[in-house]
């Protein structure tokens, strides 16, 4: 069995986005790890980061479906797909700059580390509760916070959706 070229194509543009999507999810549940496993307390401006990847998963699922089918819907989804992580990667520009102190983060960005569960523990949150800043790296690794890797991750799968869209709209 040989392989048209529009059955290469379509392939292409699945495989593709089947990188996306395991790409997505790998970098979600790495950042819900270090959160609950690891006990970083994410900031609203790290959970706003977040959003690409909640949203891109099924979108690069659908895309994927759309693609294997040949439908001209996979490129104008894997485009979606595209800026969606390209703004993401914009967001954490933003917050890494800020953090290295290139720029001033949000007056409105922090808050408590967690949401307490009774009176009792609301009293102790108010004694004990750490403000989580959106301008100060909890973690580097070589040099990049979360949100720097954020950044790399997202303009990764920014490629491999432009990639994509671009396969599958190159139909006979």
């Amino acid at each position: 069995m040989s392989l048209t070229n529009t059955n290469a194509t379509n392939y292409e543009a699945y495989r593709l986005g089947g990188l996306v999507l395991f790409g997505a999810a790998a970098v979600i549940l790495a950042a819900l790890s270090f959160e609950h496993l690891g006990g970083y307390i994410p900031c609203p401006l790290c959970l706003q980061q977040r959003y690409a990847y909640y949203a891109g998963i099924p979108l690069a699922f659908i895309a994927m479906a759309s693609a294997s089918s040949g439908s001209q819907l996979a490129k104008w989804l894997f485009f979606i797909l595209a800026l969606a992580f390209l703004a993401n990667a914009g967001l954490g520009v933003y917050q890494a700059g800020a953090e290295w102190k290139f720029w001033p983060g949000p007056d409105t960005c922090g808050t408590l580390q967690a949401m307490p569960k009774t009176t009792g523990d609301l009293l102790k949150g108010l004694a004990e509760g750490n403000v989580v800043r959106c301008d100060e790296a909890s973690f580097r690794f070589l040099g990049l916070s979360f949100a720097g890797w954020n950044v790399v991750a997202s303009i990764l799968l920014f490629g491999l959706s432009i990639r994509a869209a671009f396969a599958a709209s190159n139909r006979d």
